[in-house]
């Protein structure tokens, strides 16, 4: 049993150097970064270090527009739910791409059950998004748009400078889920243009539990969460300092080896695509040049994902996705995929593969081989 992950997107292991920084906040560095006692006060330098690294992560304009979070999530729903409330008063439209992860549409719809109006804007069957619908939806009632960086379930890149020129000439506000882009490709908010930015610290090999919110300077949000007012009053609760920490420190890491890292995992990727492919009836979803470096995605016809997730797991111990793992319990078939123009049954058969730090040149003719068996194995057993 060869044993190879492939599904970092879904969850990464703790980076060991992030371990031995961040343990010391589970024992004797202990402290409530609230309280004004000595202890309290290491515990509150912690978490301004790590949110000045996360800040250094994406080049904000200083480390107080980092509001640090319990994950994605919580940054999501205090992105959208938070600028949505706030400036209810100027207009309830709200748009986002059809491709967007469910913890940014799900706090959506919730919205339009109050009275906002929600627009899905379309994308192309690459998965970028369409620009010209965009400038046509928005108008002086839109309230916030949301584009996701980059899709974690297809590895498609947007072209966020753009989009943010077209949602800025109008005067209006910019979320940007950046949890599958992050550490992966350059990100500059102000270079880019965005108003709130979403960052997790699992996705930069930190502890699971953390995660933050950009606000630019001068953008206004209510909080979602009430409490003792921590995170300027927006993230309320006792802070995870040992998540948090440890984020900061997942941060500084990725910042210091994202382009190296990206280019050998980006040889590995396109060797694997290269093998993949010639699987008779594969097909490469997604972006062909503008993807994530660590990404690769495909579809096979006549074959369930579900099948080739598990039959890989189980006779080659090689670990893949078949999409988004917020929503593969569902059983439905991938609104990414849908939207990308794929029909049911062709949206079905999809693998994911994401790489990490633990993959290397000399796993790629295992995987290819492991991948091929298994499509032969299913398409054999199959009534289709």
């Amino acid at each position: 049993m060869c044993g190879i992950y492939l599904d970092y997107q879904s969850a990464c292991p703790v980076d060991p150097r992030v371990q031995e920084f961040a343990g010391r906040f589970l024992g004797r560095d202990f402290g409530n970064p609230s309280a004004l006692h000595s202890r309290g006060l290491a515990a509150k330098a912690a978490l301004e270090e790590a949110r000045a690294h996360v800040a250094e992560l994406i080049n904000a304009e200083g480390q107080q527009s980092v509001i640090l979070t319990t994950g994605a999530t919580q940054a999501n729903n205090l992105a959208i739910r938070g600028a949505a409330l706030r400036n209810a008063a100027k207009g309830k439209k709200l748009l986002a791409s059809k491709i967007e992860h469910i913890s940014v549409l799900n706090p959506m719809k919730d919205l339009k059950k109050g009275g906002f109006d929600l627009t899905l804007v379309p994308v192309d069957r690459t998965g970028v998004i369409d620009l010209v619908a965009l400038e046509g939806e928005l108008g002086q009632e839109t309230i916030l748009t949301s584009v996701m960086y980059a899709n974690s379930e297809i590895g498609t890149v947007q072209p966020i400078k753009e989009v943010s020129e077209i949602v800025h000439e109008k005067g209006l506000l910019l979320h940007v889920d950046a949890t599958a882009a992050a550490g992966k490709i350059p990100i500059d908010v102000q270079k880019d243009g965005i108003d709130l930015l979403t960052l997790s610290s699992n996705d930069l090999y930190g502890p699971q539990g953390a995660g933050a919110l950009y606000v630019r300077p001068g953008v206004r949000i209510q909080p979602v969460l009430f409490g003792g007012g921590q995170e300027r009053g927006l993230s309320s609760g006792t802070e995870n300092l040992y998540a948090l920490a440890g984020f900061g420190e997942a941060a500084r890491l990725a910042r210091l080896k994202r382009a190296e890292e990206g280019l050998r995992l980006q040889a590995i990727r396109d060797a694997l695509i290269q093998e993949i492919l010639k699987i008779d009836e594969s097909y490469l979803t997604g972006h062909p040049t503008k993807r994530l470096p660590h990404h690769a995605s495909f579809r096979f016809s006549r074959i369930e994902g579900e099948s080739i997730l598990l039959t890989m797991d189980a006779m080659f111990n090689i670990q893949v996705s078949t999409g988004s793992a917020c929503s593969s319990r569902t059983l439905e078939p991938s609104h990414v995929l849908l939207a990308i123009g794929l029909k049911h049954e062709e949206a079905h058969g999809s693998m994911v593969i994401t790489l990490g730090r633990e993959n290397n040149s000399d796993q790629i003719p295992v995987i290819a081989n492991a991948a091929k068996k298994t499509v032969e194995r299913l398409r054999a057993l199959s009534p289709l």
